[in-house]
């Protein structure tokens, strides 16, 4: 049946794509994580993970331990990193099966407390460093205190030593962001000659993927490459945007010179001029921002502007000239010819926020041959 009303249409097809031009930069051995947090970047987690679990992703990342607990109620078996657990649901994790990143001192002791209650021998953690986003992460000069707690805890054993660059997607910061590669890999040594094996090490997200191949090292995360940006127009002509988000017309009204549309009377028509109203709002994740003409949505490949004041559950658009009906879809982006990288450009923000902002409520519809 072919599916109606607003919804976001998810082409699993294309995030196979994404997943193996990805991993096409990876040098044979290193392992995959795919990034699932925020609900997939607005995608649908469980059915986006499902896919790449067949694919053969090596590992999940998700965000918080609730994220993980849905990918574990649905089926995903392989391990699942969670990037910023937080110490009132640490129990959990090890419920759960779960890896945990350590991003302070206080988060190891809370941690290694908890698996010690647990009865737990070597349980998997992922340690983090600051190497320079500044966001979370353990200093560089705790190196040392961190070591120690670890070695005298046999309760927890470190799988893993991560860090994020924080501008990899632009090469006027590319000294910088070899100066975090270089910390990073003095890190990892440093952890790995004190506690006597292996540990997985990953800094790269999307764009170090793309543009730093030096910091892959055993194990890389990306996110919104899966999706289909890859942060620069040279990477985006290979990848797919996933999505294709749809609504449709609710009703059409025609008003004279001087009506105004919508709250606070801020569109006001110079000539008589027919719209449509779209069942689609801020409270779908179609922000406000998206008014007075910051959007141009496609009615029967005809690009039709934004009017007045975004409402919470429908917005209004500028179909003077266009043939429409009640019913026509109304498609608000695409992969082809209006992107929500471009959509989110031309209103300023970004398609991470654009995507993830998507609500529960849009219906999500999987596409696949």
């Amino acid at each position: 049946m072919q599916p109606k009303g607003t919804r976001l249409e998810v082409n699993l097809n294309a995030l196979e794509h994404n997943y193996h031009y990805l991993r096409s930069k990876l040098d044979h051995g290193t392992k995959f994580i795919s990034v699932v947090k925020a609900n997939a970047y607005g995608h649908g987690i469980v059915e986006v993970a499902q896919k790449l679990q067949d694919l053969g992703t090596d590992y999940f990342a998700t965000a918080y331990v609730e994220e993980a607990v849905e990918l574990r109620n649905n089926k995903i078996v392989k391990p699942i990193l969670v990037l910023h657990a937080q110490q009132h649901n640490l129990e959990i994790c090890i419920d759960r099966c779960l890896e945990p990143v350590i991003y302070s001192v206080e988060m190891l002791d809370a941690f290694t407390a908890f698996a010690k209650a647990k009865n737990q021998q070597s349980y998997p953690i992922h340690i983090e460093f600051n190497t320079g986003l500044n966001r979370i992460g353990i200093d560089a000069v705790d190196l040392d205190k961190v070591l120690d707690k670890i070695k005298s805890s046999p309760e927890i054993k470190v799988r893993g030593l991560q860090s994020h660059l924080a501008a990899s997607e632009d090469l006027d910061e590319e000294a910088f962001t070899n100066k975090q590669i270089l910390l990073f890999e003095k890190l990892a040594d440093r952890m790995q000659d004190v506690l006597g094996y292996e540990i997985l090490k990953h800094e790269s997200n999307t764009s170090g993927i793309l543009n730093f191949k030096s910091a892959h090292f055993s194990m890389v995360r990306s996110g919104i490459g899966l999706y289909g940006f890859g942060n620069d127009l040279k990477f985006d002509k290979h990848l797919k945007p996933i999505g294709t988000l749809i609504s449709n017309i609710s009703q059409i009204r025609t008003i004279e010179a001087g009506e105004t549309v919508s709250y606070n009377r801020m569109f006001v028509a110079k000539d008589r001029t027919t719209y449509a109203v779209v069942a689609i709002g801020h409270g779908d994740g179609i922000n406000r921002i998206y008014g007075y003409g910051k959007l141009k949505v496609q009615v029967n490949g005809h690009a039709a502007p934004t009017l007045g004041i975004i409402c919470m559950d429908m917005l209004m658009i500028d179909i003077t000239g266009i043939e429409a009906s009640v019913g026509d879809e109304v498609v608000i982006f695409d992969p082809q010819v209006h992107t929500s990288r471009q959509m989110a450009e031309d209103a300023g923000t970004i398609s991470y926020e654009l995507l993830t902002g998507i609500q529960k409520r849009v219906k999500r519809v999987y596409l696949s041959n």
